[in-house]
């Protein structure tokens, strides 16, 4: 017979629901067992009842096309169909069968000895194993593989002669598009052969065009401690670029970088009306709704990576101050001044214009008083942030279902979500709207994703050279020794 079998597994499914579709010119089956798995998880209001739900849905609209029982066709020329276990079969293997997987084992033993070329797709590594010490062809689900060593990093580095570094235009610039297959938004990082703190940063925007990055502008005492933080910081700021995926281990500043370009685009530039920060609650494997308390104090025990990081920019940069100088200039006639001719709209179109035509250097800062950087809690300032609507902490679970105008939108721990998790929030974003990605695809704590697909590598291979997406790659740990040797040791 030798004809090809996919088999699918529910994590599969589970994990892309239009994975039913993703073979082609095959027969794809479904073990029965894996319906009724589909079956009790479709009341969760989690993602997973959501994919499951999906799942369903869409074998009740392909029943309009045939019988699932003897194969649909589908229009990558492949068939679909339900298969259930022969309860007499005379085939056996050595695993219980009152567990799921074990009876979508015994499935696909039964089918390959019945002739079939049978591939049992799973996410599962244990039930890979399984299947190879029954013989049976076991393979991930992988749509578009991507290794820890090829993916895009948003950046290259390039040494070069000191001299160099002294031109406008370096000659290696040019160079560099062919042989690196630049596209853009993507940086050089041009370094001194002899001296690699001696740099010059360059973004290609396409068509052989380049601008050089400088330090932003900011009414705060922050600057980029390394080259990548401040590529980083160049997309955040540019409200040209949409989409922003961060990578890096812990301590390289991913999150606190995030936060701090959305706080000075929010309150100080006005440009978004207010910052949404959101996290997955993967590792507590239950929706928000079964923590005690409220919502808001649910929220803060989970967002507390966030408030540190948030609490420490607002003691730094005297936020409490800073609000009361905004409150008093807005009393000043401040915002009647701006009201005519630089209301945020149209400050936010000044900065699209400029940041056209000079990428790398966009980030400007209004004129007006200048703010004393003392000291201070910070706490009372994050709370009237709050309070004043221009800070919005979420559950990603609240987030769905909602279109997102004029926010500076920060996602993080991104590489804890399905590729598909991740499409439901971006469809979100509304006009105006920035969303930032961040993660580190070494560090996953959700069952069934790996590096390659996880959701936070595969949305900025899949974005890579859109003009309005940016990726950048933080690989110095900025936080302590410890912290770095933890991250390369253990």
């Amino acid at each position: 017979m030798n004809e090809k079998l996919y088999i699918l597994d529910t994590n599969v499914l589970l994990h892309d629901p239009r994975a039913l579709f993703a073979f082609a010119d095959a027969h794809v089956c479904i073990p029965g067992v894996m319906i009724e798995e589909l079956d009790s998880f479709k009341r969760e209001g989690t993602d997973r009842g959501r994919s499951a739900r999906l799942v369903i849905r869409l074998l009740d609209e392909l029943r309009a096309r045939g019988s699932l029982s003897k194969g649909v066709p589908l229009d990558n020329g492949s068939t679909l169909r339900v298969v259930f276990l022969d309860v007499d079969t005379k085939y056996k293997i050595p695993f219980a069968l009152d567990i799921n997987d074990n009876q979508a084992l015994l499935t696909a033993y039964t089918l390959q000895k019945q002739g079939f070329d049978v591939r049992f797709v799973t996410k599962d590594l244990n039930a890979r194993i399984k299947a190879d010490a029954l013989g049976i062809a076991a393979v991930d689900y992988v749509t578009d593989h991507t290794s820890e060593e090829s993916f895009y990093h948003g950046w290259v580095r390039i040494p070069v002669p000191a001299v160099q570094l002294t031109k406008d235009n370096p000659e290696q610039l040019q160079t560099a598009i062919e042989q690196y297959a630049l596209v853009p938004n993507q940086f050089v990082l041009l370094e001194s052969q002899h001296n690699p703190h001696n740099y010059q940063i360059f973004r290609y925007l396409g068509h052989h065009k380049f601008a050089p990055v400088f330090d932003p502008e900011f009414q705060w005492p922050f600057k980029a401690r390394n080259p990548q933080q401040l590529m980083a910081l160049n997309l955040m700021l540019d409200p040209a670029i949409e989409l922003i995926t961060l990578f890096g281990p812990a301590g390289t500043g991913k999150t606190f970088l995030a936060l701090l370009a959305g706080l000075h685009q929010v309150v100080v530039d006005d440009i978004y009306q207010k910052m949404l920060v959101a996290r997955p609650i993967v590792p507590l494997g239950k929706d928000v709704g079964y923590l005690p308390g409220t919502l808001e104090e649910k929220l803060h025990t989970w967002m507390l990576p966030v408030f540190d990081n948030m609490e420490f920019i607002f003691q730094s940069a005297a936020m409490g101050r800073h609000m009361q100088a905004l409150e008093h200039e807005s009393r000043d006639g401040y915002h009647e001044a701006h009201r005519g001719t630089h209301n945020r709209r149209e400050r936010r179109q000044r900065f699209y214009q400029q940041s056209k035509g000079h990428h790398g250097n966009q980030h400007y800062h209004k004129g007006g008083s200048q703010y004393h950087h003392e000291s201070s809690t910070g706490i009372t300032a994050l709370d009237d942030l709050i309070e004043k609507g221009k800070i919005s902490l979420e559950a990603i679970t609240y987030m769905r279902g909602r279109s997102i105008p004029y926010q500076y939108i920060i996602i993080d721990e991104v590489q804890n979500l399905t590729p598909h998790e991740v499409k439901t929030l971006v469809s979100r974003v509304g006009q105006g709207s920035k969303i930032v990605l961040a993660g580190d695809p070494y560090q996953i704590d959700t069952p069934y994703l790996d590096f390659s697909s996880n959701g936070l590598v595969v949305t900025s291979e899949k974005f890579k050279g859109q003009d309005l997406f940016g990726s950048v790659y933080l690989e110095t740990t900025e936080r302590s020794r410890l912290s770095q040797l933890a991250t390369e040791l253990l």
